[in-house]
C-alpha cells in the first residue's frame, strides 16, 4: 500500500513538472510563434491586432522586405566572418585546451585560473582600447578586427569545454604514441583531436550563434552598409521602414535570419547534448 503511494505521488510530481515544462514552452515559443504568424499576414490583417493567425496566407511580406534591404549582402558578409570566427575559435581552442589538459607544469593551475578570470572581465570594459589599437593599424570598416581575435583563443569558455574533454580521455593514448616516436602536434592532431568531434561541434554551434547574432562588434567597427552583418543590416532595415504601421517585412526578415540557426540547431541538436553532457562529466 505504502508503494502504491509512493507511485501515485511520483507520478502526480512527474505529470505537474510536464505541465509546467509545457507551459513555460509554450510561452517562451509565444513571441517567436507571433512573428511568424505576423510575416504571413496581409496588410489588412497585420492592422488587425485581434487577428492572430495568418488568414489569408501571403508572402507579399518576404517578397517586401527582401527587395528593401540587402539582406545578400548581409547574409554573405555574416557567413564569411562566422565561417573564419569557426575556423580560428576551433584551431587556437583546441590547441590551449589540449595543452592546459595534458602538459604538466608547476604553473599550469595558476595560469588556468588567470584564464577563467578572465571571463569575469567585462567587455566594455577593453572596447575603447582595443577600438583605438584597431583604428591606427587601420582596419576600421573591415572583417580583421571581427576575426583576428578568434585566432588567438580568445574564447575563454571553449577553451574551458575542451579543456575538460581532453582531461577525460586517457593518457595512455599520448604515452602510447610517444613511444612509436609521435610529436606532441601529432598526438594532438591525430589522436586527441579525432576523438572529442561532440565537444568540437558545441563549439563550432557556439561560435556560429554568437557569430550571427553579435551586434555590438560590428556596431562599433563596420561603419559602411556594404559592411554590415545580418544584425547590423535587420536593424538599418527596422530604421528605414519603422516609420509605418506595416511591420509584415521587419517580420518577414526577421524570421529570415533566425531560420538558419533554427534548422542548424534542430539538425545538430542531438550531438550539441552529447558534447555538453560529455564535457560536464568527465575532467
Amino acid at each position: 500500500m505504502a508503494k502504491e503511494k509512493k507511485r501515485m505521488k511520483k507520478n502526480t510530481e512527474n505529470i505537474l513538472t510536464q505541465i509546467l515544462l509545457i507551459a513555460m514552452a509554450a510561452l517562451f515559443l509565444f513571441p517567436f510563434v507571433w512573428m511568424i504568424c505576423t510575416s504571413l499576414k496581409t496588410e489588412t490583417g497585420i492592422a488587425d491586432y485581434k487577428q492572430l493567425l495568418p488568414w489569408p496566407v501571403s508572402f507579399r511580406s518576404f517578397v517586401k522586405g527582401w527587395k528593401g534591404g540587402k539582406f545578400l549582402v548581409y547574409i554573405w558578409n555574416t557567413v564569411r566572418i562566422a565561417g573564419l570566427c569557426v575556423v580560428g575559435t576551433v584551431c587556437s581552442c583546441s590547441l590551449v585546451a589540449f595543452g592546459f589538459a595534458k602538459f604538466q607544469s608547476k604553473a599550469k593551475n595558476v595560469l588556468f585560473l588567470v584564464l577563467l578570470a578572465t571571463m569575469m572581465v567585462p567587455q566594455t570594459v577593453t572596447l575603447i582600447p582595443m577600438y583605438i589599437m584597431y583604428s591606427r593599424f587601420h582596419w576600421l570598416n573591415t572583417i580583421y578586427p571581427l576575426v583576428l581575435p578568434a585566432f588567438f583563443g580568445t574564447s575563454t569558455f571553449n577553451i574551458f569545454l575542451l579543456r575538460q574533454f581532453f582531461a577525460g580521455l586517457p593518457n595512455d593514448l599520448a604515452e602510447a604514441a610517444k613511444i612509436d616516436g609521435c610529436s606532441w602536434f601529432g598526438i594532438f592532431s591525430r589522436i586527441y583531436l579525432p576523438n572529442c568531434k561532440p565537444a568540437l561541434l558545441v563549439v563550432v554551434i557556439n561560435q556560429l550563434v554568437f557569430c550571427w547574432n553579435d551586434y555590438m562588434a560590428p556596431l562599433i567597427y563596420l561603419g559602411r552598409p556594404a559592411k554590415f552583418t545580418i544584425a547590423l543590416g535587420l536593424n538599418a532595415f527596422k530604421g528605414e521602414a519603422g516609420s509605418t504601421m506595416d511591420i509584415g517585412p521587419i517580420m518577414a526578415m526577421a524570421v529570415v535570419t533566425i531560420l538558419p540557426l533554427l534548422v542548424l540547431y534542430l539538425c545538430f541538436q542531438k550531438y550539441f547534448v552529447e558534447g555538453v553532457a560529455a564535457s560536464g562529466i568527465k575532467g
